[in-house]
């Protein structure tokens, strides 16, 4: 059994066909909603046509259910009494609310379908009370009401909650690294010559009525919106007596795609912008992005974190699931722990103090030398970029890849990332399942046939797993070491015959060399929103871990940066005083470094 996981986590993300004018496809997963429900871990993660469970949140088992709103975004699940209630999105529609005692060996039964909404949250507070979050555009809030237990309707009128605040809040700007591009934007390309500056509207010409189905005024808000960000993914946790609503933003393709938080004295508010936020945020490393997503408290009282990191290549929702120790400080403020967060990390089988969180082993193969049966860039598989890969020249069994240690090191854990490209299976029309008739997810599990092997001398070989199963970023653990120089893995039969690609073949243990010297770092406030943090050059780090947060004992964000002697960092609130900490690393270890203020 496994003692830890690696981020994205390993499970059986299945295609979606895309059917946009062009037919794509990719594997996708996203939105987790987590839960601990009657002694065993649930996720319910968008466009898997079923759910996983879990004894320990280790050991993930996939559990089909084809008929449970498969094409709806975000699923739901809370606990409300003996049941698990669910609900997924809809926006034109009224969106059932269903539940069931025991998902492995009951049906879902519907009790209500009340209006239509997208990003659903249901949360049941200490009295009983039922209360519904929900929303997802970048023109509206997310909105919140109270609902009968009894009946699932609502009960008022809905209230507005949270908006968005991208002039004030860094991590809410849309694009990577919070730079905004509008004018990349069809909508804006498309519209900026019939918008009017001195009137601020779109005008249309003259005997056009309507663009689309759209009056003028409709569209000057559309025009309007586009740079603007996504407010989402509402969740709600409480703590002692207070409410913690986290939002996602300000949009999944990002590599800020972040989860924030507001606190409140009740339900449905009102709310107040917590000082220390983003509350999730990923944007550097192997995979970036740590949005949309939910906190659940396990069996032994820790919170977890569970969210969505974006790969956002063949589309942009092609996308995984992480997983975070998460928690709150003496002082209430909520945060989640994302220091190395795409490393191998233990999940404790107790009470353990999760800001102290650190890597379980480091990683060995980054800028190693890598060979290849075929193809061109195979070193793209070890710099630490999910986002691009090695292909192989042929779909043939026995293409190989091959990365070189340069010494024999002591390997704890082996992640194997594959990649999809340019692939377009062809379906009959009617197999394109959602509403819309443009998207087919596939129900039948897709294998992944590979051989991973190791090696002292690139001579004599011993094979680690003959893998046979759904598996795009397979996770391989080896707690008691393995003496390795050569990691080698050979293709077999990939889904839908493709060629073997591979975006990551990582490489983790306990390197035999010296640590690296402690970073010298400077930060300075560039504007409202961000700060240039930079530190000399070290020749034997691999890089660089920036910590940042609102006090010396506040660090909660993190920034992980490689092969570079500075980082910008663009997710800073307006008038908010900041800390950073620069942690040197390589193979060896953490070196960390002096707590200094952003001046």
């Amino acid at each position: 059994m496994k003692t830890t996981y690696c981020n994205p986590l390993d499970l059986g993300y299945r295609y979606s066909h895309m059917n946009e004018g062009k037919r794509l496809s990719h594997r996708e997963g996203a939105d987790p909603t987590l839960i601990f429900f009657k002694g065993t871990y649930y996720a319910f993660v968008s466009m898997s046509a079923g759910f996983w469970y879990s004894p320990d949140l280790l050991n993930w088992q996939f559990h089909p259910a084809k008929n449970l709103l498969i094409y709806d975004y975000a699923p739901d699940v809370r606990q409300i009494g003996e049941y698990l209630y669910f609900c997924a999105s809809r926006r034109s529609v009224n969106c059932p609310i269903l539940r069931t005692r025991d998902p492995l060996t009951e049906e879902f039964e519907q009790v209500s379908a009340p209006f239509p909404f997208w990003d659903p949250d249901l949360f049941q507070d200490d009295d009983g009370r039922v209360y519904l979050y929900w929303g997802c555009t970048n023109t509206q809030p997310i909105w919140g009401v109270e609902m009968n237990p009894e009946t699932m309707e609502p009960i008022g009128e809905k209230v507005p909650l949270v908006y968005g605040r991208e002039t004030e809040l860094g991590y809410e700007r849309p694009g990577d690294n919070g730079v905004v591009d509008r004018e990349s934007s069809v909508v804006y390309q498309h519209l900026k010559h019939m918008f009017n500056p001195a009137t601020g509207k779109i005008e249309f010409p003259e005997g056009m009525e309507g663009l689309g189905g759209y009056s003028a005024d409709a569209m000057t808000a559309i025009f309007l919106s586009v740079g603007k960000p996504y407010i989402e993914g509402a969740f709600m946790t409480k703590h002692d007596g207070k409410y913690y609503l986290q939002y996602a933003c300000p949009g999944t393709q990002y590599n800020t795609y972040a989860d924030g938080v507001y606190v409140g004295d009740g339900p449905l508010g009102p709310f107040t912008l917590q000082k220390s936020n983003p509350y999730s945020s990923k944007p550097g490393g192997f995979i970036t992005g740590a949005g949309h997503g939910s906190t659940i408290c396990d069996e032994f009282g820790n919170l977890w974190h569970a969210s969505t990191m974006r790969i956002s290549r063949n589309h942009d929702f092609e996308r995984r699931i992480g997983l975070f120790p998460a928690g709150f400080d003496k002082d209430g403020v909520m945060f989640c722990n994302q220091n190395f967060a795409d490393y191998p990390h233990e999940v404790p089988q107790g009470r353990f103090d999760a800001a102290a969180q650190q890597p379980k082993w480091m990683l060995l193969s980054y800028h190693k030398p890598v060979t290849a049966s075929s193809g061109a860039n195979p070193e793209l598989v070890v710099n630490e970029n999910i986002r691009d890969w090695w292909s192989a020249e042929t779909a043939e069994a026995g293409e190989w890849l091959c990365v070189d240690l340069e010494k024999t090191e002591d390997v704890r854990a082996i992640q194997v990332n594959f990649a999809d490209e340019a692939l377009s299976p062809e379906f009959p029309a009617e197999e394109y399942g959602s509403d819309r008739g443009d998207r087919r997810i596939e129900l039948e599990p897709q294998i992944s046939h590979y051989t991973l092997e190791v090696s002292t001398d690139g001579e004599h070989w011993t094979v680690l797993e003959k893998v046979s199963r759904e598996c795009s970023n397979g996770y391989y653990e080896y707690p008691d070491g393995i003496s390795a120089r050569f990691i080698r893995v050979t293709g077999g039969e990939l889904p839908y015959g493709q060629v073997m690609r591979i975006s990551g073949l990582r490489v983790f243990g306990n390197g035999s060399g010296e640590t690296c010297e402690a970073a010298q770092a400077k930060a300075e406030r560039v504007n409202d929103l961000e700060a240039l943090v930079s530190w000399q050059h070290m020749e034997n780090a691999q890089g660089c871990n920036v910590r940042y947060g609102i006090a010396p004992d506040k660090l909660y964000m993190s920034w992980l940066v490689y092969g570079a002697d500075e980082v910008k960092l663009t997710t800073l609130i307006q008038g908010q005083e900041y800390y950073v900490c620069v942690d040197s690393f390589n193979e060896n270890g953490i070196t960390p470094g002096k707590v200094i203020k952003v001046v």
